[in-house]
């Protein structure tokens, strides 16, 4: 159970930190703001903090399109796959539920945002459909190139939970006023559950997309185009 534990710690994680960031300190709370660039670097460094935390137990997945694209490319098997999976829901679901009970605490009141990804009129940059699904998939492309690549067994991984990390901040500031970012299924699935009505509705793209880039990653580390076949 260790690595179905890890998982759901570095979850847990990534979501009540990521989403708290723009919850708690985002653009939306005034002079206590920490913008696009503060938000960013949230959801990144708890990415680098879990990866040296739990990467040794688990390789620090902490989104079901990482472990599908380690998956396609032969680096785990379908049982861990869907043990990291069901790790990876529930800890982004109670870190949303955490977030939740945080915020219901607010003297001044809340109007119940959770970092929620979206698209469309209302939201954020106002982008629409094929914009969003082109920029979760290509970002999940880059995003599983990079953990694959630098987590190969001939790279050089020392740094690689800094450059995963580093990646994630820069998807993040191109992509916050997009989709506000996904790239990730669990991140997007949590919060959406405790807000309801169109951050649910829009789900969708936020499996598929994802699920879509992580697959073509795997696939290409899979086909050995660029480090040689995976053993």
């Amino acid at each position: 159970m260790r690595k179905p534990i890890a998982e759901f710690i570095g979850t847990f994680t990534l979501v009540l930190f990521g989403c708290g960031s723009a919850v708690i300190a985002g653009p939306q709370v005034g002079a206590t703001t920490v913008g696009v660039l503060g938000i960013a670097f949230a959801f990144g460094l708890a990415i680098v903090a879990m990866a040296y935390a739990i990467g040794p137990v688990s390789g620090c997945h902490v989104n079901p399109a990482v472990s599908l694209g380690a998956l396609i490319a032969g680096r785990m098997s379908v049982g861990d796959f869907v043990s990291y999976v069901v790790a990876q829901l529930a800890g982004a679901i109670v870190g949303a539920l955490v977030l939740f009970l945080i915020m219901k605490g607010k003297a001044s009141g809340w109007e119940g945002g959770m970092g929620t990804n979206g698209w469309g009129a209302g939201y954020l940059g106002e982008y629409n459909t094929v914009s969003a699904f082109l920029f979760e998939t290509v970002a999940t492309f880059i995003f599983l190139v990079v953990i694959l690549g630098v987590t190969h067994k001939i790279a050089l991984n020392h740094f690689a939970g800094l450059a995963i990390g580093l990646t994630l901040v820069m998807i993040h500031i191109v992509g916050i006023n997009v989709t506000g970012v996904s790239v990730n299924p669990a991140r997007s699935i949590g919060p959406a559950l405790f807000v309801g009505g169109q951050a649910v509705a829009q789900l969708w793209l936020f499996i598929i997309a994802p699920f879509l880039g992580a697959a073509l990653a795997g696939l290409l580390f899979r086909s050995g185009v660029l480090y040689g076949r995976e053993s």
